[in-house]
């Protein structure tokens, strides 16, 4: 779509950068949202127009949204730790500050990025579709303030000209993660990586490219796509156990795990969220209840519809994914 106009909120974050990049490259005339002036400024160097804002300043949402074409919803709080006001803020506010921003500027379309979090139970899952019935309740504040959300956006679309579709990526990794891979890797340089189960449960996980390719696909498709989510994954599940295999073998680290009994796993991050909502601030624990969830319990997607729907084929596997994340960490980090 070059020559059109693209607004990026969390233009300053994983996805959205690589994203706001991504556009630039194929012609579009970009501007990112974000909070970090630092980034910003980098992007601004780089041609992309840089908005320092904080979302939940519905003003400043509105102001941005003007002229523009298509609104890439990246920005949130994706944490395992946090109070609910704070997640609702980040998450259902600022997504309703933007859609109202998109209303009041007659922005086409709006595409969000939602998370497969809300399918999350204490069972293992697999090959999950997008139209199941979701778990009556979330499993913490993140999954249940994205889901709602996602049903902010579905509204908007059911109650107006704006066309929404909302993508549930699944692990992102590659180069500028900060979370998933970097997590696992100070793990390992402290006292190992936690392993429940032998490591064999079944997870997807997503290149940040692959990610980036979906959502401009999805700015692209036909209207009758739009109006729901769709599952963005590798297409490739693998066990966790094989993910951290080649991933250390690429880094040409040791690998040292701690293989603990997922009861025993439970009880001690239930031990460790209390003591840090005791403590001044309530700083994140070094492992959460739901952590140790995500590491126990296999949960792995069905893509089919973004595949028939949005023309997605993820162009990255996961081994060039890996390698391509190693060679940046051994390079930078």
């Amino acid at each position: 779509m070059k020559g059109a106009k693209a607004l990026v909120t969390g233009g300053t974050g994983f996805l959205g950068g690589s994203l706001a990049y991504k556009l630039r490259d194929e012609g579009w005339e970009v501007a990112a949202v974000g909070r970090n002036a630092g980034t910003g400024k980098r992007l601004e160097n780089d041609g992309i127009r840089f908005v320092q804002a904080d979302l939940r300043d519905q003003d400043t949402v509105r102001e941005a949204c003007a002229g523009v074409d298509t609104v890439f919803h990246c920005a949130a709080l994706s944490s395992p730790w946090g109070t609910y006001r704070e997640f609702y803020g980040h998450n259902v506010e600022a997504t309703r500050h933007v859609i109202d921003g998109c209303l009041q500027h007659g922005v086409r379309r709006l595409v969000n990025v939602s998370t497969p979090s809300i399918y999350c139970t204490n069972e293992d899952r697999f090959n999950i579709h997008e139209l199941e019935p979701l778990p009556p309740k979330q499993v913490n504040a993140y999954a249940a303030t994205k889901r709602l959300a996602e049903e902010a956006i579905t509204a908007a679309h059911n109650r107006s000209d704006l066309e929404t579709v909302s993508l549930r990526p699944r692990g992102i990794f590659g180069p500028g993660d900060t979370a998933i891979l970097p997590r696992l890797i100070r793990a390992n340089s402290r006292s190992g990586i936690p392993l429940f189960n032998g490591g064999r449960a079944l997870l997807d996980l997503t290149y940040v490219d692959n990610a980036a390719d979906a959502l401009v696909l999805a700015a692209a498709a036909p209207t009758a796509a739009m109006g729901r989510a769709y599952n963005i994954t590798n297409g490739e599940p693998s066990r966790f156990i094989d993910v951290l295999t080649k991933l250390f073998q690429l880094l040409d680290i040791p690998m040292r795990t701690l293989r603990l009994p997922f009861l025993f796993g439970k009880s001690l991050a239930a031990a460790m969220e209390g003591a840090a909502r005791l403590r001044p601030g309530q700083p994140e624990p070094v492992m959460t209840r739901h952590t140790v969830s995500l590491l126990s319990i296999s949960q792995t997607l069905d893509i089919s519809s973004a595949r028939e729907l949005l023309d997605y084929s993820p162009k990255i596997s996961m081994e060039e994914g890996l390698a391509i994340f190693a060679y940046w960490w051994r390079t930078t980090q």
